[in-house]
């Protein structure tokens, strides 16, 4: 794991299901920003052996419980371990390392939450959600799975997940909340396997069910103005 020169330490929460083929080579490509905390989600193949060879902490859930699920033990584990910052990123390879040192230096400069805006979506409910999201509360890409928090701001929350949101309910709880939210570009890759939650009508309906209940549950946090802050630099 790399500290950083004042000694904060970062870990890089990677879910991971079925990711044999991707997931040694991002661990390995993680690992200069901080120590990877693989979630080995109910795998059925070498995910979490893979993992461990490339030098990751690995979590393993005995059964398959969701994205949202294996986010939150990540999360968990990271507050537990007493971590300073920690960034989650996708097992598939569809991340550029290199972004997490953008997100990196966001949280260094004073962010609570900074989460990564996407070159492309690959649903037209990703669109939507995004479209109701930016319009909402200013965040243009919450599903990006690109994340990062302060550690200690997580800690004194009494649940990091409580309706599946595809790993949205944070960022817009936090922004709800008050605390500072930043925004980071961010370039994925072409995926070489399957999605995690599939394709055509069911992925896109799953999608949507977390965007309504995002409108629904954010109702029930402190509704106050924020400003979101967007680092893209437009050329």
């Amino acid at each position: 794991m790399s500290n950083l020169a004042n000694g904060e330490r970062v870990a890089i929460v990677i879910p991971a299901y079925n990711e044999s083929e991707t997931i040694f080579a991002v661990v390995s490509s993680v690992s200069l920003y901080g120590m990877a905390i693989v979630i080995n989600d109910g795998s059925a193949d070498d995910t979490a052996q893979l993992a461990k060879a490339a030098g990751a902490i690995v979590v393993d859930h005995v059964t398959n419980q969701g994205y949202d699920n294996a986010l939150v033990s990540g999360l968990s584990k990271a507050v537990a371990d007493s971590f300073d910052f920690v960034i989650t990123v996708d097992g598939d390879g569809q991340h550029q390392p290199a972004d997490i040192r953008l997100v990196l230096n966001e949280l260094l400069n004073g962010a609570d939450v900074v989460v990564g805006i996407r070159d492309r979506v690959q649903r037209f409910s990703e669109a939507l959600f995004s479209l109701l999201s930016k319009k909402l509360w200013g965040i243009s890409d919450p599903l990006c799975g690109v994340k990062g928090y302060r550690v200690s701001k997580l800690a004194g929350i009494d649940s990091l997940n409580s309706y599946p949101s595809i790993g949205t309910e944070l960022a817009i709880r936090a922004l709800r909340s008050g605390w500072e939210i930043r925004q980071v570009p961010v370039i994925t890759r072409e995926r070489r396997d399957q999605s995690r939650f599939g394709s055509g009508i069911y992925a896109n309906w799953f999608v949507i069910k977390a965007m309504l209940m995002s409108v629904f549950k954010a109702r029930a946090y402190t509704s106050k103005q924020i400003v979101v802050t967007d680092t893209r630099c437009f050329t």
